[in-house]
């Protein structure tokens, strides 16, 4: 299996970082499903502002580069433009649980049919270390030198509670499992969340907890009050598919069958479109 779809851009991340598990998740899922029929040329992926937006450079299926926070937002809009598009937002646990929570909301709401990949290491690392909204009680960092005193907030049960569809859990560490949960949630019609454990060496090297407190979930929960179960636990965190049913993904009732990108009139009936209006104001 090929998963040659690395740029000639120069990885800045830190030795060890947990983002080059992601990324070689990311690359070995792309080259199954072209296996299974799904062209690299045809997924699309988005990034927001931090070190897990490097992916973009670094990564060579096409996209669009967004704002902090705003990769979900960008991501609805290309499904929408060309849903026959399999779009996948990186994002990282600051960048959308805090600045972009609106928009992960409503688009687990709506569950618009994307797929999103948190890059969860518990801090804003690109701007060294600061706590952010999945920081432990506790943590000290530039902006919490005396320790947090927030309950971090837990992205599964939001996502849960706000409508998703899919959601799962994997850590940088489990290539295998990534990389298949990777596959599987873009193959999966409708919101698709997975959360990423990924240490950062530098700020918040979690290796080592995460190494003794994960664990494989065999299989998915049934009900969404026994996933909850599954999302709120502390003591042992669950890696895997936790939740994953079926309802009409938002762009299909949105767009009844249409394809916006394709599906437009060309440029004399643009003309005729304009010169019908102009007449019809001249007559006002």
């Amino acid at each position: 299996m090929s998963a040659d779809y690395s740029t000639s851009a120069p990885i800045t991340w830190c030795p060890g970082c947990g983002n080059f598990g992601i990324k070689t998740a990311y690359e070995q899922a792309v080259a199954k499903l072209a296996e299974d029929g799904v062209p690299s040329s045809d997924i699309v992926m988005t990034a927001g502002i931090g070190q897990h937006a490097k992916m973009f450079d670094y990564v060579t299926t096409s996209g669009f580069y967004s704002l902090h926070g705003r990769s979900l937002a960008t991501a609805q809009g290309i499904k929408i433009a060309n849903p026959e598009l399999k779009v996948v937002a990186f994002v990282g646990d600051g960048d959308t649980l805090g600045e972009g929570v609106a928009h992960f909301v409503f688009a687990a709401k709506r569950n618009s049919d994307i797929t999103v990949i948190c890059h969860n290491n518990g801090i804003y690392a690109l701007t060294t270390g600061q706590r952010a909204p999945t920081s432990p009680v506790g943590y000290k960092g530039p902006s919490t030198p005396h320790g947090n005193v927030e309950e971090p907030l837990n992205g599964l049960v939001l996502a849960l509670e706000s409508g998703a569809t899919f959601v799962a859990r994997s850590y940088s560490g489990k290539l295998e499992q990534l990389t298949d949960i990777i596959v599987q949630a873009v193959q999966h019609e409708g919101f698709a969340f997975i959360d990423v454990l990924q240490p950062c060496v530098t700020f918040n090297n979690t290796y080592e907890l995460y190494n003794e407190i994960t664990y494989d979930l065999e299989q998915s929960r049934e009900t969404l009050d026994e996933a909850l179960d599954v999302a709120r636990e502390r003591d042992k965190l669950a890696t895997g598919i936790i939740y994953r049913t079926t309802r009409p993904a938002g762009e299909r009732a949105l767009l009844r069958g249409r394809v916006p990108a394709t599906d437009r009139p060309g440029r004399d009936a643009r003309r005729e479109q304009v010169k019908a209006v102009l007449k019809a104001l001249e007559v006002a």
